[in-house]
């Protein structure tokens, strides 16, 4: 029988242009990073058989060609620029341009094994709002240290006018996309399961919902591999070096993070249980607010997985009698 390759393209994205390349052929296309761009893409994707294409993440100028590839059926790979620095290391490359560089992402397209499902279009635009609101939070912060360490009367007044508007911002985008969500009632459905479990405040249901449409559909270490919560080893050798969190998905960690402090102080029984045991066992503070900001997680999986909201106390087991 005839071997039969999945033939694979990459591409890097450029403010203005898009670099194409066909992984093990020459062929290779320059267009504008534009609706119409995208047109004459396609159709040259579609003229070489393109079924799989690689491209890699850039500030956002990717994110309007992905879409638009990813409705006209094609599978898109969405690399992280370390991923792709990696290969380039991989295979002893040290040239770059953009030519290079999407010959690069296109070997590294055909490369990869298992691609996963395309996450949910509706919510491309509520992580932009998310993410807008989450910048708003870091002004709102900026502004309270110049607040504390200004000691002019009328430059606090300043300072103290620009926080109330920007609280009163985020208030209302929170509202908004939150209204936005529940437009859609799957979505709703999912949003209040999240929100059910003790410890969950709204903001951080909005923030699991959105920046992790997989919830409810991975494993528990799978969640919190994404999140960037999951403890790796890092032995070698007789050495047995102390484990730690790496990678995952940055806001959607400090979200959870600082969810975590007032769940395993006040809100969750069981979190706060399990950071008491911590602490005893001689853990650090930050150390067991990140188990617990995992085990949140992985509470917020399991009630999804299950469709059933959170309670607050585990259901009493019948116990059956020992029989002689």
């Amino acid at each position: 029988m005839a071997k039969r390759t999945m033939i694979c393209a990459g591409i890097d994205t450029g403010k203005s242009k898009l670099d194409v390349a066909i992984d093990g052929s020459s062929e290779q296309l320059q267009v504008d990073n534009t609706a119409e761009g995208y047109q004459v893409l396609s159709d040259w994707l579609r003229r070489h058989r393109v079924k799989r294409i690689g491209i890699e993440a850039s500030g956002g100028y990717e994110q309007a060609v992905v879409a638009e590839l990813r409705r006209k059926r094609f599978v898109v790979v969405v690399f992280q620029p370390a991923q792709v620095r990696a290969y380039a290391r991989f295979k002893g490359q040290r040239a770059k341009n953009d030519k290079i560089d999407a010959a690069l992402i296109a070997a590294c397209t055909a490369a990869v094994r298992t691609v996963h499902a395309a996450p949910d279009p509706r919510l491309l635009p509520f992580a932009e709002q998310l993410t807008m609101i989450d910048q708003v939070g870091e002004d709102i912060a900026r502004l309270k240290n110049r607040l504390e360490s200004c000691r002019n009367g009328r430059i606090q007044q300043v300072w103290k006018e620009d926080l109330a508007r920007l609280e009163k911002r985020k208030r209302s985008e929170l509202k908004a996309l939150v209204a936005a969500i529940r437009e859609h009632r799957d979505l709703a459905e999912r949003l209040d399961l999240i929100h059910s479990v003790s410890g969950a405040g709204l903001p951080t249901a909005v923030a699991i919902l959105v920046r992790m449409p997989e919830i409810g559909k991975i494993t528990r270490e799978q969640a919190a591999a994404l999140a960037g919560l999951a403890p790796y080893d890092d032995d070698s050798g007789q050495r047995v070096g102390g484990r730690h969190i790496e990678g995952g998905r940055k806001r959607l960690r400090r979200a959870l993070y600082a969810a975590a402090l007032p769940a395993s102080m006040r809100w969750n029984p069981q979190l706060i249980a399990l950071y008491k045991r911590l602490i005893a066992a001689g853990k650090l503070h930050k150390h067991a607010l990140v188990a617990c900001a995992r085990k949140l997680l992985i509470f917020v999986n399991t009630v999804v997985a299950r469709g059933i909201a959170w309670q607050k106390q585990p259901p009493q087991r019948n116990e059956v009698p020992a029989t002689a």
